[in-house]
């Protein structure tokens, strides 16, 4: 047979049917492509055993013929018939199946699985394993399981590899299914090349005690112990930290390459008058984060920094402080929001902390002000022209805006720092479009997020900026009790929120109540497992809508009949959204009821409550980043998050997660280990491949920080890969797939 090798198409080894089933299926079609594609778990049994050598307690797998079948209902103890075995699917069920070898009998009892009635015929050949145990005379199997051969003409050296004592099963399908992926591996295995090109270098290998690529291959798909299992599986759980980490520190060369304008600090100017204007100390965290924000700002390389901290430590400040230092270099700095209502807060904020320091040419402004610009998609005409004459002569120090700051006709005099608020809803393209308003020179990036990241997800979804993590809150923050409204199990309780709710308003302070979506404009909505739920008479039915801003403003109109309470969502006009929020803060409102548009940003210290509606359709972050709108001043935040479930299911375990703590970093880290490694990642999961398949961003940390260490080494030494093709090929396969896409999307 012919030799293959990993970029060999599989039609040359399994026929053109079946290799365009897998080309169709599940996008195979190369050796390679094949090969990594890997058990998803693995089915233990026992040795195969001839009948006469079964010992009881032994864990063992046996062949041999049916010779009866039978199957009842435990309930009323009735046979079934195998035309009926379908009718009873979902009944509790025992199937009783007597095997022989000719010589030998041995019993299996099968419970749930009446089917076994139409496929386990008199006279069937099969596997059957599980743990040896003996009825009175009768030797039985424990929790059996089993396998047909009857299928097709099989071998003695076939029966022996489907008896293995781990049987591999594959992610696959009903038009793929796992016997024929099985198949299929071994025809390739064994035709496959003793010597393949290894993308990890040898040196690395045996400086890390992995396998070869060759003998790795062999085991995760044929293993014959839990070892073998485990030392094939990390050998490509450090292949994929390896790959990844390649491609970020390549990533991370390219910046360094780059020429930018060195913005270092300067004494006597903006900066020092906003610092000794501050209203209060700087915690040691902002001031230990903002040098290193200078240091990186007075490199001749542009600085690509990522700056996490919790809602409320002082990101702002930390950004605030960076662009003042590089308008004190006669520079400019950009701060790009993602919505046009926290771009309008980040301008007054920012204004409202510069003071006269922001009131450039204007009467009373102070000896260094600088000007704030504003420009966003709804600005009226004049005010657009004038915002971008600001940006493009260099009167505005400091550029506010969101998308609109992207389109080419919005030009900079002297571009040096780009500041990007929310960093998960930008894109390195958005940032590109930024950073090339700057000519020659590239841009300073700071990216801002307030979802704590866990350190191994930053070092591989962030991997190519630098981090900084704000963990101090400033003091006066006060703290925040969080508590669970189970509405349907306890109306009361929920009668006693809207209590809670005049209470804290008849004390001076206000109130948000965040809903899910606008209006009435949702249909075929699911439950939270996105499944239809039963009625009684066994038809369907819909769950209700997820409940909407306009629904809770018409049901609180009595409640709330003598309060001041206004409406806010994304679809008002941007004036009308600025007009409620600005009364809002001015305290001109007492109940705000409005969709997550308050999510980031916004800053109301006499804020003292919020109560989340259907708390159980947001993700855990999402409702961390929402509570940590109240509680910004000298009044102690609550939170209240109602749901319609019931204690005990998973959705209401994450309700009770976020209330039992306050610490974003562990937050963060619940939030991710309940979804999808891909998720993660952000990676769609459309069926198309993924590089990450054994790698684990949670588990895996000590993985991944020897893999970011050899690649460090590699591209610091060869940033081409020249002397490393294998590995060089492999990073290119990886960026041209989707895997890397939210690397691009980051």
């Amino acid at each position: 047979m012919m030799m293959a090798d990993m970029d060999r198409k599989l039609r040359d080894f399994l026929g053109a049917k079946t290799a365009k089933t897998f080309a169709e299926v599940l996008g195979i079609e190369t050796v390679g492509e094949l090969l990594r594609h890997y058990p998803r778990r693995y089915l233990k049994k026992g040795e195969l055993t001839p009948f006469d050598e079964l010992e009881v307690g032994d864990q063992a797998t046996v062949n041999g013929r049916v010779k009866k079948v039978t199957a009842r209902a435990l309930d009323t103890k009735l046979e079934i018939k195998p035309e009926d075995a379908h009718k009873f699917r979902k009944r509790r069920t025992i199937t009783k199946v007597v095997v022989t070898d000719g010589r030998n009998d041995l019993e299996a009892a099968f419970f749930n699985q009446p089917w076994l009635l139409t496929k386990l015929t008199p006279g069937t050949s099969a596997l059957f394993w599980g743990e040896v145990t003996m009825f009175r005379t009768t030797m039985q199997l424990k929790n059996p399981g089993t396998e047909v051969l009857d299928e097709e003409d099989l071998t003695d050296a076939e029966i022996e590899r489907r008896a293995r004592p781990f049987r591999p099963l594959y992610p696959a399908t009903a038009k793929l299914p796992t016997a024929t992926i099985e198949r299929s591996v071994k025809i390739v295995l064994d035709s496959l090349d003793d010597r393949v090109d290894d993308p990890v270098p040898d040196l690395i290998l045996r400086a890390e005690k992995l396998l070869g690529l060759r003998d790795a291959l062999q085991l995760v798909h044929l293993p014959d112990t839990e070892k073998d299992i485990e030392a094939a599986q990390q050998r490509f759980r450090f292949e994929e930290a390896l790959v990844m980490q390649t491609i970020l520190a390549q990533r991370r060369a390219v910046t360094d390459a780059l020429n930018a304008v060195p913005r270092p600090r300067v004494q006597g100017g903006l900066l020092d008058d906003f610092d000794k204007r501050l209203p209060f100390e700087l915690t040691e965290g902002q001031t230990e984060v903002g040098e290193e924000v200078f240091a990186d700002l007075a490199r001749p390389h542009p600085m690509h920094r990522l700056l996490q901290g919790e809602v409320g430590s002082g990101k702002t400040v930390v950004a605030l402080r960076a662009m003042l230092s590089v308008v004190d270099n006669g520079g400019q700095a950009a701060l790009l929001a993602p919505t046009e209502v926290l771009a309008v807060q980040h301008h007054k904020t920012l204004t409202k902390m510069l003071g006269e320091l922001a009131e450039q040419g204007m009467l009373g402004g102070a000896e260094h002000a600088t000007k704030i610009g504003l420009l966003t998609g709804s600005l009226n005409a004049a005010a657009r022209r004038t915002a971008m004459l600001d940006a493009a002569s260099g009167a505005a120090g400091i550029v506010v805006g969101t998308h609109a700051l992207l389109e080419d006709k919005v030009q900079f005099a002297d571009l040096g720092l780009v500041v990007v608020d929310e960093q998960h809803r930008f894109g390195v393209e958005q940032r590109a479009a930024l950073s090339a308003k700057s000519g020659e020179n590239t841009p300073h990036v700071l990216v801002m997020t307030a979802t704590p990241i866990p350190r191994t997800v930053a070092m591989t979804v962030f991997g190519d900026l630098a981090v900084s993590t704000l963990t101090q809150l400033p003091a006066g923050r006060s703290p925040i009790q969080s508590s669970v409204v189970p509405a349907k199990e306890r109306p009361d309780w929920l009668q006693r929120a809207w209590v809670r709710v005049r209470e804290e308003v008849g004390k001076g302070h206000q109130v948000y109540v965040v809903c899910p979506r606008i209006g009435d404009d949702v249909k075929n909505a699911k439950d939270e497992e996105g499944e239809l739920l039963e009625t009684d008479e066994g038809g369907k039915k819909q769950v209700r809508p997820p409940i909407s801003v306009m629904q809770v403003s018409e049901a609180l109109g009595e409640i709330l009949h003598d309060l001041r309470v206004e409406v806010l969502h994304g679809r008002l006009p941007a004036d009308e959204k600025d007009a409620v929020m600005s009364r809002f803060a001015a305290g001109d409102v007492d109940v705000l009821i409005a969709t997550t548009v308050i999510e980031v940003g916004v800053d109301v210290p006499n804020a003292s409550t919020m109560v989340i509606m259907d708390a159980d359709r947001f993700g855990i972050s999402q409702l961390h980043q929402l509570r940590g709108r109240v509680g910004r001043g000298q009044v102690p935040g609550l939170c209240l998050l109602v749901t319609d479930l019931w204690a005990g299911s998973s959705s209401y375990g994450r309700l009770e997660a976020v209330a039992s703590t306050t610490d974003g970093f562990e937050l963060s880290r619940i939030d991710l280990e309940t979804r999808r490694e891909g998720d993660v990642l952000g990676v769609a999961q459309s069926g198309r491949r993924s590089s990450l398949k054994l790698l684990s961003v949670l588990r895996d940390e000590d993985v991944i920080l020897a893999a970011r260490h050899v690649a460090n080494s590699i591209v610091s030494a060869d940033a081409e890969l020249a002397e490393y093709p294998a590995l060089r090929a492999v990073v290119r396969e990886a960026l041209e797939s989707e895997t890397t896409e939210y690397l691009e999307k980051t």
